[in-house]
């Protein structure tokens, strides 16, 4: 069971635009301790490593549901952390700066290669709300964006099937089944997590998803269900003790990276926050809404008529703050962030 805290309250100043005021999020010592690596299963319970999980997720629901301006560059600084583990998981040699460049160096609508395509997978994920994501549509797109080519009828299948396991009880079952349904179908585990984090930020009541299985390169040992349908896939992967585990231990790991991140990012977004004041350009709070709200602007983008010259002057400006990094590394077609 995850027992989720209340929502807290953002403070009054977030609201009107001053760095918000509330605690950043905060693991205790005894937690993290729980939480083992990959390595180091071996002698624990799966009753014991639930409970950690659990109280892990449930640390990470809190920091959720503050709804901070910065929880838009936290998303999809871990969907893009997720591609890359899925990349080197498929063998590709692309690292995430090879990932975010062929997304973000592209025009709307160009090909950016089947590694951007994962990519936008993952973007997916954090960027359309929770409640679409397992409609027909939404998942017949994450198919083509993962690689596959989809039928109707396959979809509609899958689609039927997520459905039946996302009404089931369970959080433990919710999140084996997912992965064990993508394996029957001949999907790569990776798909299984993004789907089973799309059924988690459902079962919470997330307004959109995080990656969190996503981001795992280890989710245990391979199972291989031989009966159909949803609720029986799910029941031969739970009798697996030790695919459990991992997934659990996973998870855990996962949801303590987030929380770790989103305290990084809690720190750079208030000191991005402080320095807008003395910003002069005429868009100035629109490029500083941006960067909360993204993972990475280019440099040349448009941004409310603003030049290129402009533009590349005002992230110049956030450097020489220190409230903001430029992130490639290059001397032309840079990329900023917080």
């Amino acid at each position: 069971m995850i027992l989720r805290p209340k929502p807290s309250q953002r403070h009054h100043a977030s609201l009107a635009g001053a760095p918000s005021t509330a605690p950043m999020a905060t693991v205790p010592a005894w937690l993290r301790r729980a939480i083992p690596d990959a390595q180091s299963l071996a002698g624990k319970e799966i009753e014991d490593l639930a409970h950690t999980a659990g109280a892990t997720i449930g640390a990470l629901d809190a920091v959720v549901r503050r709804q901070e301006r910065w929880a838009g560059a936290w998303r999809l600084r871990l969907a893009l952390v997720a591609a890359g583990v899925t990349a080197r998981q498929a063998g590709r040699v692309e690292d995430e700066s090879a990932l975010r460049d062929a997304v973000l160096l592209t025009r709307p609508g160009d090909n950016v290669g089947p590694a951007g395509l994962l990519l936008l997978a993952w973007r997916r994920l954090v960027a359309r709300p929770a409640e679409e994501l397992l409609t027909r549509r939404n998942l017949a797109a994450v198919l083509e964006e993962f690689g596959y080519a989809p039928d109707d009828e396959g979809v509609s299948a899958l689609t039927d099937d997520l459905r039946q396991l996302a009404a089931s009880d369970g959080t433990v079952g919710i999140m084996t089944g997912a992965i064990a349904i993508a394996e029957r179908y001949g999907f790569a585990r990776a798909l299984g997590a993004w789907l089973a984090d799309a059924i988690l930020a459902q079962r919470l009541g997330w307004a959109h998803a995080l990656p969190l299985l996503g981001a795992e390169a280890a989710l245990g040992t391979s199972a291989r269900p031989h009966r159909s349908g949803a609720s029986s896939v799910a029941t031969s992967i739970e009798t697996d003790p030790e695919r459990v585990k991992g997934l659990l231990a996973a998870q855990a790991r996962a949801a303590l990276r987030a929380i770790d991140l989103s305290a990084e990012l809690e720190r750079r977004a208030d000191r991005l926050l402080a320095v807008a004041p003395k910003l002069r350009a005429k868009a100035a709070d629109m490029v500083v809404e941006r960067l909360l709200s993204d993972d990475a602007i280019v440099a040349s983008e448009k941004i409310a008529g603003m030049s290129d010259r402009g533009l590349r002057r005002l992230f110049d400006r956030l450097v020489e703050l220190g409230a903001v990094r430029e992130l490639s590394g290059r001397a032309t077609f840079r990329i900023y962030g917080i």
